[in-house]
């Protein structure tokens, strides 16, 4: 185990590297001049020439790249010229309404979807089946900014019952959580329906209920448990959907979390934040797939990493 978070620790060292450094360039080398948008097109020269100086695009592009390389050792992100402030304070601010924008989405997707899946495939071709089945279809279907467009029209508009958007209160998290765990929700139940499925037909399956233990026992006790690993596999790889999905999202409702910083730091070409935000979702997916590697061995004490 030690010599396998040892590899995927470098592995995962090597990405940032590369990832950091091919945006480093890309937003570099793109036309326009971000000094002048944060400026103002109205600026005059000596202003954009000050705002250019304050982001260090008057040095030359290698020493630029040397600097940030050097402060990144040094934990430090750089200061965000549209906030005016250390970007680690910047991002802090942000974080949290991300990752309770995620941990709703996917408490709520689990909630629906895993019982749905484990149903249906309990009592395939059943009412359950069918309606469970329509419904998946339905939700991997619709957008989610299109969701979220009919849920701020119903709830917000006509109804008046929740906040059309903001992130001041917990009405304000209902309407975007539920726009990301509907396709969430759908994903779950269909991986469950088709790995529950595959665990009933197997041997032991039937040998159980051959000797007479409860069906609601084998489904819990001997199927879940085996049906769960590769549900594992989709939950973790939709982690990430949650992180990149929740861009979309996050503009749509007007939600101040990482998703709505990055969509703002673009528009004006803040760079140290685009550049510290994609470190921060990199990193993320990196560890979110090792500890699905853990997970792993965690449900089936068969798998052994080496």
């Amino acid at each position: 185990m030690a010599r396998f978070l040892i590899r995927r620790t470098l592995r995962a060292i090597i990405v940032l590297a590369v990832v950091v450094t091919a945006v480093f360039f890309v937003f570099r080398m793109a036309p326009g001049d971000p000094a002048r948008l944060v400026a103002g097109l109205g600026a005059s020269e000596e202003a954009v020439a000050a705002v250019r100086a304050e982001m260090g695009l008057d040095r030359p592009l290698v020493s630029q790249y040397v600097s940030y390389v050097q402060g990144l050792f040094h934990m430090d992100l750089g200061r965000s010229v549209l906030y005016g402030k250390d970007i680690a304070a910047v991002i802090a601010e942000h974080v949290p309404r991300t990752l309770g924008l995620a941990a709703a989405a996917l408490g709520l997707a689990l909630l629906i979807g895993l019982p749905a899946g484990i149903a249906s495939a309990v009592w395939p071709g059943s009412v359950i089946d069918q309606v469970a089945a329509a419904g998946t279809v339905a939700l991997l279907s619709i957008p989610n900014f299109w969701l979220g467009l009919l849920l701020i029209s119903l709830f917000a508009v006509q109804l008046h019952w929740l906040p059309a958007g903001g992130s001041g209160s917990a009405w304000a998290l209902v309407l975007p959580a539920v726009a990301v765990a509907a396709r969430l929700a759908a994903v779950f139940a269909r991986t469950a329906r088709s790995a529950m499925l595959d665990v009933l037909g197997q041997d032991y399956i039937r040998t159980a209920v051959a000797k007479g233990i409860a069906s609601r026992r084998v489904v819990l006790r001997h199927g879940l448990r085996n049906a769960l690993i590769p549900v594992v596999t989709v939950v973790g790889l939709q982690l990430g959907y949650l992180l990149g999905g929740s861009v979309v999202v996050e503009t749509l409702f007007s939600y101040s979390g990482l998703g709505f910083l990055l969509i703002n730091a673009v528009g004006v070409r803040d760079y140290a934040v685009v550049q510290a935000l994609t470190l921060v979702y990199v990193a993320a997916f990196l560890a979110i797939n090792l500890l699905v590697d853990l997970a792993y061995a965690a449900i089936d004490p068969r798998i052994q990493y080496q």
